[in-house]
């Protein structure tokens, strides 16, 4: 009884490390790399090696060989995969990615009011006012007002502590008078006795308040408000005197009570022009930026 080898994958004769498809007939165009699904090894049918079925299946392995080797060599003939190139880990590995550009930092947002060494701030009644070069900020004092002084000092006129010639500070003003007028005009007689007369530990390093004029009365426009400013020029007891403001306007924070904000200009050459009170006056602005109100708004004046 002869045999014959059953269809199946089995190594090419011509390129062992690919298998190819024997249909039980013949050697097919099909192939796949070798190690896959299917025989591992050709099947060698039993019988003698002298038997018509071994001269059959070696003959038919011959054809398969030389059909296959012609197939290999003709132009665009199929390859073993091996030939096709390097395997995958020899291929040259692809370029590294370039490093990502550094960022550029952000400006990020602009320094609060509070922050901003150009301004002093005045968080409760909502403004900032400009800080002209030579002042600086200064600790609040007693009633934890916000204040700016120059940055220069000398000794008071009537003790040996040592005097700031230019001192500026704002606060909330309690008053129960009805325009801003007369509100600044009761709060310039404070201020003078504040920043010129007793300080709270009873002591006189201007010698006190002993008389004073008037100087200037008169409305402004101060953060977008209407307001009244009064400036008097004070007579100490000892030393040259100085110059003195109250500035009450609305104030743009929306607190209910107006915003007082108290100059102290020392007289004599070593205070601070008087120029300097006007250019605070005009560079007051809404912590916010908003300027509404002023000259040409419908806000109607308060006094």
């Amino acid at each position: 009884m002869s045999m014959t080898t059953p269809p199946g994958w089995y190594p090419d004769p011509a390129a062992p490390a690919v298998e190819r498809w024997w249909d039980g007939t013949a050697w097919t165009g099909h192939t796949r790399p070798a190690g896959g699904a299917g025989p591992a090894a050709a099947v060698v049918p039993p019988g003698r090696f002298g038997g018509r079925g071994t001269r059959i299946a070696v003959a038919a392995l011959v054809v398969a060989a030389v059909v296959a080797a012609a197939v290999l060599l003709r132009p665009g003939g199929d390859r073993a995969p091996d030939a096709q190139g390097p395997p995958a880990s020899a291929a040259p590995s692809a370029p590294a990615p370039a490093p990502p550009a550094p960022r550029t930092p952000d400006a990020g947002p602009s320094p609060a009011p509070s922050e901003d060494g150009s301004v002093l701030a005045d968080q409760l009644n909502g403004i900032a006012l400009p800080l002209p070069k030579g002042w600086e900020k200064a600790e609040p004092g007693i009633d934890q007002a916000p204040t700016m002084v120059t940055t220069g000092d000398h000794q008071c006129p009537g003790g040996t502590r040592l005097c700031r010639p230019g001192r500026v500070l704002s606060r909330t003003l309690a008053s129960t008078a009805p325009t801003h007028r007369e509100m600044a005009e009761q709060d310039v007689a404070e201020a003078a006795e504040q920043l010129y007369g007793e300080d709270v530990l009873g002591n006189k390093p201007y010698g006190g308040v002993t008389a004073h004029r008037v100087v200037a009365a008169r409305q402004a426009v101060v953060a977008g408000r209407t307001g009244y400013l009064v400036r008097w020029r004070v007579t100490t007891g000892k030393g040259p005197g100085g110059y003195v403001q109250s500035l009450v306007f609305p104030s743009p924070g929306g607190v209910g009570q107006p915003v007082a904000v108290r100059f102290a200009f020392d007289a004599g050459p070593d205070g601070p022009p008087l120029s300097a009170m006007d250019e605070i006056t005009r560079g007051i602005r809404p912590l916010d930026g908003s300027t509404g109100g002023g000259v040409g708004s419908s806000i109607a004046p308060g006094g």
